[in-house]
């Protein structure tokens, strides 16, 4: 008899119907004359019911209920509403298909260690915590191109391997290129997104970044994914109020098709539901002031870290911008504010919650001599920039653009404490397994 195979996730549209699951034994235990199996499928986890009599007799259920946890399982049954089970329903079953036994599984139900956990990567992922983290993830970038594609932007892939720095020369991972000297893996698409906007309008790039910075802290990974959208005729207000439709169509999505997978993470939504433009904004004086006020020994033209950030966002339910930094702690492309040129019209969204700096844009300088002065400035080799100065002479105009740190986002809607967590294989400064 046909069977249909269907996904966990879409059970209560199956109520009542016979159908097949695929997929891997994550739990099980036994109660008198019923096996209980809890089964993933990577759409989620659910409860299968065996029970002695028409289907099964008691050799089959003994056998079954020694099967090691991951075994690879093809089951049939009745899907049945059940509030108890994971998901609110569960299958009857009437046939269970062993595809594989598998070897005794490593991750058992006890505490184990986070180095012993980050060892065994690839099959931690199988958790439903961390199956819920990444579904979420999953859901953040897949909201992001909705938005954007929504506002009329076009996707334009950046190149991963670059000649020359965006974000400062310290924190380049290098190799040697052919007979062509020095490569780096790219710390950012900014540069090549400003070269697209000035062909497209409206574009931005999602992309992996490199950052050889010898930081051990929860908010740090040396491998991690940006987005970066890149403006022309925006200004750094229009820049902001991007940032912040983007942010709340973010989060407003989470929240409506991944309630399940905050309630298993115990995610207080709460403090979610209020994200909505607009949002608070203070320059970088007055969170200086803030800081001072706080007991924090910080000065103007000091550059802000995790502590400061999270001490800020305490003032705030929502993300908050500052803005308007000291140039001299801000990237060299950054468009110096006319009434001041110690600053910089630029912009840092942190998040509440003490997440941390999710987002940094600026105004980009569109003076072809004024950025030059800057690269030199900034001791940066000027030939390796000569194409992103022809943007300033060729149709040049006032742009903006942004980075969003999918890792950072998705570590404060999950609610999580460390950043490794967000992203399916971290790489940090001492870790390149597996």
């Amino acid at each position: 008899m046909e069977c249909p195979w269907v996904s966990i996730e879409k059970l209560p549209d199956w109520e009542g119907k016979e159908v097949e699951l695929r997929g891997w034994l994550a739990n099980r235990r036994s109660s008198g004359k019923v096996v209980f199996f809890v089964f993933r499928d990577g759409t989620g986890f659910a409860q299968i019911t065996l029970s002695v009599g028409a289907f099964f007799d008691k050799e089959t259920l003994k056998d079954l209920e020694r099967l090691p946890l991951e075994s690879a399982l093809v089951v049939r049954g009745r899907v049945r509403k059940e509030e108890r089970a994971p998901g609110g329903y569960e299958l009857e079953g009437t046939q269970v298909k062993v595809v594989s036994v598998a070897d005794e599984y490593p991750i058992q139900k006890k505490d184990h260690s986070v180095e012993f956990l980050m060892e065994n990567r690839h099959l931690w992922l199988r958790s439903r915590r961390q199956n819920a983290i990444l579904r979420i993830r999953n859901q953040v970038v897949m909201s992001i191109h909705e938005f954007l594609q929504g506002q009329g932007f076009t996707l334009i892939d950046s190149p991963i391997l670059t000649p020359a720095a965006c974000e400062g020369t310290t924190t380049l991972f290098g190799l040697d290129y052919f007979d062509l000297g020095k490569a780096y893996l790219s710390q950012s698409g900014q540069l090549y997104m400003e070269a697209a906007c000035m062909a497209f309008g409206k574009v931005y790039c999602l992309a992996p970044a490199f950052r050889a910075e010898k930081s051990k802290t929860r908010r740090h990974l040396t491998e991690f994914w940006m987005l970066e959208p890149e403006m022309a005729f925006y200004d750094w207000q229009d820049n902001m109020r991007l940032q912040e439709e983007l942010v709340s169509f973010i989060i407003q999505e989470v929240l409506r098709t991944k309630a399940r997978e905050l309630e298993i993470l115990e995610r207080d939504i709460t403090p979610l539901k209020k994200i909505e433009p607009p949002f608070p904004r203070i320059t970088y004086d007055e969170a200086i002031r803030l800081l001072q006020q706080k007991g924090l020994s910080v000065q103007w033209g000091d550059d802000f870290g995790g502590d400061e950030e999270s001490i800020i966002s305490q003032e705030f339910d929502r993300p908050v911008f500052i803005h308007h930094y000291p140039a001299r702690v801000k990237a060299f492309y950054m468009q110096p504010d006319p009434e001041n040129p110690q600053l910089v019209l630029n912009d840092d969204l942190i998040a509440p919650e003490g997440y941390g700096e999710i987002i940094g844009g600026s105004e980009r300088i569109h003076d072809m001599h004024l950025l030059e002065e800057r690269i030199a400035e900034h001791h940066l080799p000027r030939e390796a920039f000569a194409w992103y100065l022809d943007l300033r002479r060729y149709g040049t105009c006032p742009h903006s653009g942004f980075g969003l740190g999918i890792e950072r986002t998705v570590a404060w809607i999950c609610g999580i404490h460390h950043i490794r967590e967000a992203i399916p294989f971290p790489r940090q400064i001492y870790r390149l397994y597996p």
